[in-house]
């Protein structure tokens, strides 16, 4: 008897881990940021309710980003972004459907910042843009984190921009993602 838990037991404790490193994480409160380094005033959104789910069997990932729930320092600069240009009442959601292509060296049993390729679509305003980035996925303290920055323009997603406040903006928009995944249906870390 002793000798089938002494086999079971490795077993047992390799199928978790194998469970976890094909686990999904999930996150409602993900936090989403750009910032426009304009020559008249800089412009800064912040949005924190980020809904986001990443599959650690095969790297997809995917996010729903809610675009009236940036906050901006100033209250005519979110109306203006809301009804002006990404108009959020026909396009209410932004979204990246994506992978992260080298999931497979992110070891959910050892704390460590991994640096991983994303490759996917982001939707804004309707309109599609291939994207290719790097982001890091750090194991800390039980929590997996997700970070990233890239660059857009306005442009790429038929955003249009009147001549009046055309200098007031930078012609790319930087993106910066900081997400908190946590395990999906019982999966820990």
């Amino acid at each position: 008897m002793k000798r089938i838990i002494i086999l079971i037991c490795p077993l047992l404790l390799f199928s978790y881990a194998d469970t976890l490193a094909q686990g999904r994480f999930f996150t409602k409160t993900g936090h989403i940021w750009f910032f426009s380094d304009a020559p008249l005033e800089d412009i800064e959104a912040h949005n924190r309710k980020v809904v986001s789910i990443l599959d650690m069997g095969t790297g997809e990932m995917a996010f729903s980003v809610p675009m009236k729930q940036f906050q901006f320092r100033k209250s005519l600069m979110q109306t203006h972004f809301n009804e002006n240009y990404v108009e959020s009442d026909k396009y209410p959601k932004a979204t990246f459907k994506g992978k992260v292509t080298n999931i497979k060296t992110v070891d959910l049993n050892k704390e460590a910042a991994y640096k991983v390729r994303v490759t996917g679509v982001l939707n804004i305003h309707g309109k599609d843009k291939a994207i290719d980035t790097v982001g890091v996925l750090e194991v800390k303290a039980g929590q997996l984190l997700g970070r990233s920055t890239f660059s857009v323009t306005p442009q790429e997603f038929d955003i249009k921009i009147p001549r009046l406040v055309r200098n007031n903006i930078a012609r790319r928009i930087d993106i910066t993602v900081d997400i908190v995944y946590e395990p999906l249906k019982g999966n820990s870390l």
